[in-house]
């Protein structure tokens, strides 16, 4: 044989050989890839479906009231700034910083001496014309009696009665100069026309002080007002509600929501609507009998417009909300789950909001757990505050076989 026949034969030769080599490695790669995308399809509908332990509340059809929230602001029922009517010497100041004083208390003494005297000289003025005014008259009616008319001349009976009328006339004057210099000695004790909480002091005692001199603000807490504003588009609920009967009005605390004060009523609604905001002004009264509120302190306001009857309610933590619309996961009577889109009608409190459309009274809807669940998930449902069961021996085991199934298998 030729050396180029040799040279085919052996090509041929190597061929073969490749092509039986190339075969053999194909189909141990197949046969080793089925088994592994058979446990893998297990594996979609084995473990992976067991039930998902969630916490589960009905929705309940209720009486719903609605409200109005806005920040308020505190403002004193009254508040006087406390200034003598007189000058002289301050003697004394007889309230401490922030103490509780009633209307009538002593707050400060002015040194009286000046407006006793005049006082006094008054009272001596208005006896001094009592005497001569009972003198006048004495002498007026003896000459005017009968048995010494006769010998007096009518003119000296005129000039009489005249000087009469003249001391009546003094004696009122006189009066009228006791009583003036009475309010001014009066005016020395300076007493809060109020009854409220002291400010702090603007004069210390031993100071000269003038009508006018501030020393202490007296402010009325009790009771107390909220101011707040509202959007001009609710001013009409509010007049229509307001027409119904006081509007009950309460401030809530600036964590969670929570009422601090309840019995506030709405008093007045402002005649006006600001063009550079769009709101309206309203003004709410408190009782405030334990001093919550402090005026200039900044508020959470809830005023009340009415109610809605027999609307549907959920927990708020049940509405998940997407880029379209807001959702809850509703169980199903196969203890499965499904998307269900809703339409929330406002909040009832801190925990609760209504529902206008998507659910009916006795819907079950997920409040816990939500974060485990797609569409068509298998549940345990729970009650709130109620754990999840412990896993039995046998969910134990399956479990374990999973974990070192996922790892390759057992060693052999």
């Amino acid at each position: 044989m030729s050396r180029f026949w040799k040279i085919v034969l052996l090509v041929i030769a190597v061929l073969l050989v490749a092509g039986i080599g190339y075969r053999v490695m194909g189909g141990g790669k197949q046969k080793a890839d089925a088994p592994a995308a058979g446990a893998a399809r297990g594996g979609q509908g084995g473990s992976d479906s067991a039930p998902v332990p969630v916490t589960v509340v009905a929705a309940e059809r209720k009486n719903v009231p609605v409200y109005v929230t806005a920040q308020g602001t505190v403002a004193a029922y009254n508040t006087v700034t406390v200034s003598p009517q007189v000058g002289g010497e301050l003697l004394s100041v007889n309230f401490r910083e922030g103490q509780a004083v009633k209307k009538g208390d002593l707050l400060a003494q002015i040194d009286p001496r000046t407006f006793q005297a005049q006082y006094d000289q008054a009272v001596a003025s208005k006896r001094q014309n009592q005497a001569l005014l009972a003198t006048a008259q004495s002498n007026y009616e003896r000459s005017n009696s009968p048995e010494y008319r006769q010998f007096v001349a009518q003119t000296d009976l005129t000039t009489l009665r005249n000087q009469v009328a003249q001391y009546q006339a003094a004696v009122a004057a006189s009066q009228a100069s006791a009583d003036q210099a009475k309010v001014q000695l009066d005016y020395t004790r300076i007493t809060s026309p109020i009854s409220g909480i002291t400010g702090i002091r603007a004069v210390d005692p031993g100071n000269v002080v003038s009508a006018g001199t501030q020393i202490v603000t007296v402010t009325q807490l009790q009771p107390v007002y909220v101011l707040f504003n509202l959007p001009e588009q609710q001013l009409d609920a509010v007049r229509t509600a307001q027409q119904a009967g006081p509007l009950q009005t309460s401030t809530l605390d600036r964590e969670g929501g929570a009422v601090v004060n309840a019995d506030g009523k709405l008093q007045v609604v402002d005649n006006q609507i600001s063009s550079s905001s769009g709101t309206f002004r309203l003004r709410a009264e408190f009782p405030n009998a334990d001093s919550a509120l402090w005026p200039g302190q900044f508020v959470n306001v809830r005023m009340q417009l009415n109610e809605l009857p027999d609307a549907v309610v959920v927990p708020a933590e049940a509405v998940q909300r997407s880029s379209s619309s807001d959702f809850v996961y509703l169980i199903k009577p196969d203890s499965t789950v499904t998307l269900r889109d809703v339409v929330q009608g406002g909040q009832v409190d801190d925990s609760h909001v209504v529902i206008s459309k998507g659910l009916q009274p006795g819907d079950k809807v997920v409040t816990e757990g939500q974060f485990r669940l797609k569409e068509g998930s298998k549940v345990t449902q729970l009650a709130p505050g109620q754990a999840p069961p412990e896993p039995t021996e046998e969910q134990l085991k399956a479990a374990s076989r999973k974990g070192r199934g996922g790892q390759g298998g057992p060693p052999r």
